[in-house]
């Protein structure tokens, strides 16, 4: 389905052609044909013999670069288009998929040379452990095409750096942190999958199944803004026990005579 021509506003800027739209957007005449041939964005307006451009095609290519950047497909912008062009308002629909797809977490990503990495794990330069690292996505390299071998990383988490840093002045050997956290990962990741499902079983089910309203749209995204810290909540509680149990266990299993009945008197 093509989308509509957007209506002329008295606001709009002068006509453009295809070439001063794609700067102005920040983008090419290539990805302006091909969002036109894939129905991201309306065609152009007549203008006796020559096809120009508006605000409203303007602010559609600034809107899809800004998904694109969010990681959204075409196709899947595609959906989120085709939706409020049947009614459903966009503004509601773009609030749920930012509040999403926003990190869950208020860490800001910083910058971080090489050589001040090294010098934080006490000169160590395990390049093993760098290269693991680019994989996880622990250590983003800049430029990326640099890999493992960039002079500059940018770290997503530098709470989960300081956490690597801390384990490796106890003792522990970079490559068995990467190897720890990627085994952390999946464990984490079924219980983020467990939670989830949960929570659609539960809760979002009311929402299946039709076009989302903006006022159901806008109820949505307060519910997860709630369910957000829940789950962390929920996960720190019972990590807090099962570590408790855990750290009881492995002492029970290291100590003899008075001590181990003291420690087993804490089951």
């Amino acid at each position: 389905m093509k989308l509509p021509v957007p209506a002329q506003r008295a606001d709009d800027r002068a006509d453009l052609r295809i070439d001063d739209l794609a700067r102005a957007a920040g983008t090419t005449v290539r990805n302006v044909r091909a969002y036109q041939d894939r129905g991201l964005l309306p065609p152009a307006v007549r203008r006796g013999r020559a096809n120009v451009y508006q605000q409203a095609h303007l602010d559609r290519l600034r809107l899809i670069a800004e998904l694109l950047d969010r990681g959204h497909t075409l196709a899947g912008i595609k959906e989120l288009l085709d939706a409020w062009e049947s009614g459903t308002g966009l503004g509601g629909v773009l609030g749920l998929v930012a509040e999403v797809t926003a990190p869950w977490t208020d860490e800001e990503p910083v910058l971080l040379g090489r050589a001040e990495m090294v010098e934080r794990f006490h000169g160590v330069e395990d390049r093993q452990a760098i290269a693991h690292a680019v994989r996880l996505g622990v250590l983003l390299p800049v430029p990326a095409s640099a890999g493992e071998d960039a002079a500059e990383f940018q770290v997503p988490s530098p709470d989960l750096l300081d956490v690597a840093v801390e384990l490796h002045a106890l003792g522990v050997p970079l490559p068995a942190v990467t190897a720890h956290l990627e085994e952390l990962r999946r464990d984490i990741g079924h219980l983020a999958r467990r939670f989830v499902e949960f929570s659609a079983v539960h809760i979002f089910v009311r929402y299946a199944g039709h076009q989302l309203t903006d006022d159901e749209a806008a109820e949505a995204v307060g519910t997860v803004r709630r369910l957000r810290p829940l789950a962390r909540t929920a996960v720190d509680a019972e990590l807090a026990r099962a570590m408790r149990l855990e750290a009881t266990r492995l002492l029970d299993a290291a100590v003899t005579g008075p001590l181990r009945e003291l420690v087993r008197g804490e089951f």
